[in-house]
């Protein structure tokens, strides 16, 4: 059985993304930084306009530090893991889903007509590139220096330039 089988694809794991105070977490601060801006942009609160401005120049401030280019508006779920997040970009209308493994280098973007849709517990490799208006299916998972142009069905691996979909049978038990 697969030891990560029993990841959602629905349900976030926040702590995932918990950072340990007063530990260099690069990656976790980033993360922290986009979802303390999530926070007070729709907080109504008499301090918010100071949190919100505050937080833009924290994520700015990590965003240099990692080397990454997720913007402060971007639709990531919960549970997000980006160990090494060097060299990231994301475009800003991209989804991305709860639970998700995004290693360096990888590109979430436009291909002119339109972005992609990423599912929950989807593993994307190093290097890879996930182009156009395409959906990476739950519990997918993306080789090293993929460039995927195709939609990846949930519980598949796309591997190779362009990437093909190598299909995988999803036990009922990794459906959720």
């Amino acid at each position: 059985m697969d030891r990560n089988s029993d990841i959602s694809s629905s349900v976030p794991d926040w702590t995932r993304e918990a950072k340990t105070p007063m530990r260099w977490d690069p990656s976790r601060s980033l993360l922290a930084s986009l979802r303390s801006y999530t926070y007070w942009r729709s907080a109504r609160h008499p301090m918010a306009v100071l949190m919100r401005v505050l937080a833009v120049l924290r994520h700015r401030v990590w965003a240099i530090v990692t080397g990454a280019d997720i913007p402060l508006n971007s639709k990531i779920g919960g549970g997000l893991l980006i160990p090494h997040p060097n060299g990231i970009v994301v475009h800003s209308s991209a989804s991305i889903g709860v639970n998700c493994l995004i290693f360096q280098q990888v590109t979430i973007g436009s291909d002119g007509a339109g972005v992609p849709t990423i599912g929950g517990h989807v593993d994307i490799g190093a290097g890879a590139k996930v182009l156009g208006a395409i959906t990476v299916g739950d519990h997918a998972k993306i080789g090293a220096n993929a460039v995927v142009l195709t939609d990846v069905p949930p519980g598949a691996t796309a591997v190779g330039v362009p990437a093909r979909v190598l299909l995988h049978q999803i036990s009922s038990a990794t459906a959720g």
